[in-house]
């Protein structure tokens, strides 16, 4: 890497992505790319030095990117193969490679802390590497969400020997790497367009454990169907809300406050209150404590950073929040598979209980509706009102016959219909919501001002 004077990045917009743009820019190289559309995150990266265009024409790549010897080419792959700019570059005999490849190699030869899991992997990153950033350890974390504690996915130190990596499974990006510790969250299918089947996808995750570095960890949730292989030296511990090797005793709840005790096979450390109070973060945090115990984190620093963690964007994020018993209320949560959308709910009923609960639902890719319509319609099924938008698709082409309906026919709610996004901005005064989450992996977070705006016009 230290011979490239210059990254270009196809798909520069990429959450992930962005975390390795942040990376070479702080080592000083010139940073550039390509992404479809501009948001909020490609702004933040522009402010920050990198150059990127939204037209993939290769004559608008800058011209410090034009040779090959001193130019590292980084795709995803969630860009086409005959995207115009990568044609370009393997036509030109540059290095090409996947963004995951490059994750494994800049991290390789520090101590890695990786957060693999269908679902909980970015809460559970984003916890750990808050808990190495407050306990003065530090880290470089490459991580799935941007963190409210420091507007940014990337956190850098020059001292510290740890990374925190958020895991990847699609396209089998976390092959790529060399876990010191690892913790596994949760194995549900998902990504079936890639892997085929449910075994080939528990095949992946076993392979990613047998990455584990002898002398290292596996932290695995309770009840899951993988059947770790790990190497010699690896130990493997467990962890949940009630049991395990690490889990929770002492939960308390009450004034919108979550505080319980954190048992390890060591120790209990007492009085941990969660900064984002919702249950779903009690087994998140017990994941990434687990972790930084196991790395030597001090109990006063990780009770400390638990209690002053904000969240990552869109991981059930208050976006509204009025006063009074009957304030109306706006989260959104970026889950897209169907037990991240039941626990969101879930946790929305906890913490509001007797109230009116609608969500807006935005599903994500063709292939992963097709896959699980029937379990995206149980999970919505327990929302009072369900609104669904069109398919995001992302990196696919449309499929004959799936569309949102083929969810919303099963959806048992009382009241249930499907807007286009234009649509339901203007029907929101019509609908008179009380708790609104806004949920799905697209672009649906574009609306949330507009939503807000309207709904406070309803407490006018």
């Amino acid at each position: 890497m230290k011979d490239y004077k210059s990254l270009y990045f196809v798909g520069a917009g990429g959450i992930g992505m962005a975390a390795l743009e942040r990376y070479f820019l702080a080592k000083g190289k010139k940073v550039a790319g390509y992404d479809r559309t501009p948001s909020e995150l490609t702004q933040a990266l522009e402010q920050e030095g990198v150059e990127i265009v939204y037209d993939e024409n290769p004559d608008l790549i800058p011209s410090y990117c034009r040779d090959k010897d001193s130019t590292l080419v980084v795709y995803t792959p969630a860009v086409p193969s005959d995207h115009a700019g990568l044609c370009y570059f393997r036509d030109n005999g540059f290095e090409v490679v996947k963004r995951a490849k490059v994750l494994g190699i800049i991290t390789h030869d520090s101590k890695a802390l990786c957060f693999a899991g269908t679902h909980g992997k970015t809460t559970t990153s984003s916890m750990a590497a808050h808990i190495l950033e407050v306990s003065g350890i530090g880290s470089n974390a490459f991580l799935g969400g941007v963190l409210r504690n420091y507007d940014s996915n990337f956190l850098l130190s020059s001292t510290s020997e740890f990374s925190v990596i958020e895991a990847d499974e699609f396209d089998r990006s976390f092959h790529h790497l060399s876990p010191y510790i690892a913790v596994v969250t949760s194995t549900d299918a998902d990504h079936l367009d890639i892997y085929g089947t449910y075994e080939n996808y528990l095949e992946s995750f076993a392979h990613f454990t047998s990455l584990i570095r002898p002398g290292g960890a596996l932290i695995v949730h309770t009840g899951l169907e993988l059947k770790p292989r790990v190497a010699d030296g690896v130990k493997i511990y467990t962890y949940s809300k009630h049991e395990g090797d690490f889990h929770a005793a002492r939960i308390r709840k009450g004034n919108g406050e979550i505080v319980f005790d954190f048992v390890t096979p060591w120790e209990t450390i007492e009085d941990i209150k969660l900064g984002v109070p919702v249950d779903i973060n009690i087994e998140n945090s017990i994941a990434a404590m687990a972790a930084c115990r196991l790395a030597s984190v001090p109990a006063t620093a990780m009770r400390e950073a638990i209690g002053s963690f904000m969240g990552a964007k869109r991981r059930f994020e208050f976006w509204l929040k009025e006063p009074g018993e009957h304030g109306k209320v706006v989260i959104d949560d970026y889950a897209h598979h169907p037990s991240e959308l039941e626990a969101s709910i879930k946790s929305v009923r906890d913490l509001y209980p007797g109230r009116k609960i609608s969500v807006v639902f935005q599903p994500h890719l063709y292939t992963r509706t097709r896959d699980f319509a029937p379990e995206f319609a149980q999970a919505l099924s327990l929302a009072d009102e369900v609104f669904l938008l069109p398919i995001y698709p992302a990196r696919e082409l449309p499929i004959e016959g799936v569309t949102s309906e083929i969810i919303l026919k099963d959806v048992k709610s009382q009241k249930k219909s499907i807007y286009t996004k234009e649509n339901f901005i203007n029907s929101i005064p019509l609908l008179n919501f009380d708790i609104l989450l806004t949920v799905g992996a697209g672009d649906i977070v574009n609306l949330l001002p507009q939503i807000c705006q309207q709904v406070k016009k309803q407490s006018r």
